[in-house]
Formats: structure tokens, C-alpha cells, sequence
């Protein structure tokens, strides 16, 4: 199965340009489901179709989903909500937000992403579209997997045990109710599914994920931060895709400022984002909404190209050997080297980068070897391994 995930600052177009995709992948002959996990649906508006939480057959080849978020809580995690609601009404909290507290930030939209799983391993498609919310809330929750993970192998087990332990005396001194094997296995087949949603949506021979932006400066900015995030937590970016670009008739008369703006732009896209493939999209001459205009759109973007195709594999992380040491070398464009610090705690590496941080269980090969240096260079994090000690924090160094 080939999987494309769509991403970018919302009102760039990312739903349509999404949309305009699986059209021209079904008129291909692929099987195709479009998904939409956007709370703020705007898929069936696109295509013209009602939508609803289910696989709708729209066209030939061509089925579309807007995932009703609310609903795939109450499937995934009804257990859980029935134990916290018992627990909190013993607490006697009342107010409003005792509703609240039943579901954490964010998890919401982590169940509506859980359907990227679901689907993949139905084998009922051949590629799945996803136009996802917008970026800053798909990229935090993209992170997700990685501190459940965690979680999930070092600290869970010993939860479940204790409370085994603790249950029965729990009990005898106390009328709050710890959280029975039924709560317990939803948690973790909770996670144990975001585990395997993670290894898909990782695997660059099945999924990439494809900006969408607008030439203009605040969308280049937002795209290069995402384009950061993306690697650094090891998802392959194949293309970027520049929405609503003026044509040159534009030149002449009031939108001949714009069309200068948006010319700059486009240099300051293609100097960035190289050697990734940068797709263009036209400002279309009516609304894009439809199946009609949506394929005329895809016609002009992709041109002769499949849009299933994998239009660029980039190498996130890679481990090598030089001069008996070990080296990992992480992906991270657009970081300022200043921002960027190491944490080592045995064999989990903890890398900030500005305003980022994600936890690297070190591979095989780098387990039991201690940091002992870094550098920043053309947008690699080349991390040093040997066996001297290192303190609590490996700075930097200058190249």
C-alpha cells in the first residue's frame, strides 16, 4: 500500500490539492480512499460529496472518509472513560470540566490518526490520501508515538504490576476504585496501536508526507519549521508543493506587486527545500471544487508523473564508522547550532533543537557506547560515539 500524507499551514489549499490527487489516483486505476482527520472538515466540500465517519464510494476507484473524532475516542477508549468518570464522581467534581479531564490534549485527534493504521493493514486500497489538520497539530501528534513508546516500555509493566499488588489492600482502606485489567489492556492496545501507526507512517517504502504552502513569507517560514520537525523525528518528505501561484498574465495591472512577491518566494522555496521535488499549483480561474476542476488541477501539478509515485527518498538518520568511532547523523535543517544540545541517559539520547526535542532509543550498534561529541554541519546533527564518559549534557561543538 502507498500512503501520502498532506501537511501545511491551514488555508494554503492543502485539502484541495489532497483532494485533487485522489481524483487523478483513481482515474489511474488505483483504489484510492482520501481520509480526512481535520476536525474541521472541508473534504466533502472539495469533492462535492456528502462525507461522512465511513468509507463513502464517491466515484470509480474513489472513496473518501471524514473521521468523526468523537466516535473514535468512545471505540478506542471507553474503558478508560468509564473508569475516570467513576473515579471522578467519587471525588464529587461535578463541574464542567470533569468531561474534560475523561480525554487528554490532542488524543482526540491521535484516534482519528489511528485510522491510517486500520486501513493499511485492510488491504481494501491501494493508496490512502490523508489531508491532515494543520501543521502544527499533525506534527505535535505525529511526535506522540514516540514518548508513549517509551512510556509503554519502561514504565507501564511495573505500573500493572503495582496496581495488581496494591488492588486488593486498595480496597480494604480506600472506596477508589484503581483501574481493573479491562482498563489496563485498552491502554495499552491504545498504544500498542499507535506503536504500529508510527512504523507505518516511518516506513519511507510506504509513506511520505508532502508540504503545501503559498509563496509568501509566513507560509516559508511555517514550512521550513515543519520541514525541521519532519526530519528530525524521521519522516520522509518527497515533495513540496507551491499552491496558488499567479501566472504571469498577472504581471500587468493590480496584481503585478503580488506576482513579484510571489516570484521571490518561489527562488527562496527552491534554495531551501532542494534537492527535494518542488510541484507547482496554479491559481485556478474558478473555485476548486469538484471532481471536474479538481482533475484539471491534478493534470497541471503531476503532469505525466503518477502522484503515487515516491518523488524523493531522503536519509534522516544514518550510523557509520570513522576512525574507530561511531557516528549517527541526524537530518535537521533550518536549526540555528546554538539551539541544539544533547541529553544522554544510558541508551536513550534526548536532542533539543530550539523549540523540538524527541528521544532516540540508540540502535544496536550504539548501545553501551557513550557520547562524545557533536557537530552541526550542512544540516546534519553528526553525533560522535566512543567509550569515554560524557557529562549530563554533550554541547555542540563548532565545526
Amino acid at each position: 500500500m502507498r500512503i501520502i500524507i498532506y501537511t501545511g499551514k491551514g488555508g494554503v489549499g492543502k485539502t484541495s490539492i489532497a483532494a485533487a490527487t485522489a481524483v487523478k489516483l483513481a482515474k489511474q486505476g488505483k483504489r484510492t480512499l482520501i481520509l480526512s482527520t481535520d476536525a474541521a472538515h472541508s473534504l466533502g466540500d472539495s469533492l462535492a460529496v456528502p462525507i461522512g465517519p465511513d468509507p463513502v464510494w464517491i466515484s470509480e476507484n474513489l472513496w473518501g472518509q471524514e473521521v468523526n473524532a468523537i466516535r473514535e475516542t468512545e471505540r478506542n477508549w471507553g474503558n478508560v472513560q468509564g473508569w475516570l468518570t467513576k473515579l471522578l464522581d467519587k471525588a464529587q467534581l461535578k463541574d464542567i470540566t470533569t468531561e474534560e479531564m475523561l480525554v487528554f490534549p490532542g488524543m482526540e485527534e491521535l484516534f482519528s490518526l489511528l485510522q491510517i493504521k486500520e486501513h493499511a493493514q485492510s488491504g481494501l486500497y491501494d493508496v490512502l490520501v490523508v489531508d491532515c489538520a494543520p501543521t502544527g497539530e499533525t506534527l505535535r501528534l505525529l511526535s506522540y508515538p514516540n514518548v508513549l513508546n517509551w512510556w509503554l516500555e519502561k514504565i507501564f509493566p511495573h505500573e500493572r504490576k503495582l496496581i495488581k499488588l496494591v488492588r486488593p489492600v486498595a480496597k480494604l482502606v480506600s472506596d477508589i476504585e484503581l483501574p481493573s485489567d479491562n482498563v489496563l489492556d485498552s491502554i495499552e492496545r491504545f498504544a500498542r496501536a499507535l506503536e504500529e501507526m508510527h512504523r507505518i507512517v516511518l516506513d519511507p517504502e510506504i509513506t511520505s508526507v508532502r508540504i503545501v504552502l503559498n509563496p509568501e513569507k509566513m507560509v516559508l517560514a511555517e514550512a521550513k519549521r515543519s520541514f525541521t520537525y519532519l526530519n528530525l523525528f524521521g519522516f520522509n518528505t518527497d515533495a513540496v508543493i507551491v499552491n496558488r501561484v499567479l501566472p504571469d498574465e498577472a504581471g500587468d495591472g493590480f496584481f503585478a506587486h503580488w506576482r513579484d512577491i510571489q516570484k521571490k518566494y518561489e527562488e527562496e522555496i527552491v534554495l531551501n527545500f532542494r534537492p527535494l521535488p518542488i510541484l507547482k499549483a496554479p491559481m485556478m480561474k474558478k473555485e476548486v471544487i469538484g471532481l471536474p476542476i479538481l482533475e484539471e488541477l491534478a493534470d497541471i501539478v503531476y503532469g505525466d508523473q503518477a502522484p503515487s509515485a515516491m518523488f524523493y527518498r531522503g536519509i534522516t538518520e544514518t550510523i557509520r564508522e570513522e576512525d574507530g568511532e561511531m557516528l549517527l547523523e541526524l537530518m535537521i535543517p533550518f536549526v540555528d547550532k546554538a539551539d541544539l544540545d544533547l541529553t544522554q541517559t544510558g541508551d536513550e539520547l534526548t536532542v533539543d533543537a530550539g523549540a523540538y526535542k524527541r528521544k532516540v532509543i540508540l540502535p544496536r550498534p550504539l548501545m553501551g557506547r557513550q557520547v562524545v561529541g557533536a557537530r552541526y554541519a550542512e544540516d546534519r546533527l553528526i553525533i560522535r560515539f566512543g567509550k569515554r564518559e560524557m557529562t549530563a549534557h554533550g554541547k555542540v561543538e563548532d565545526q
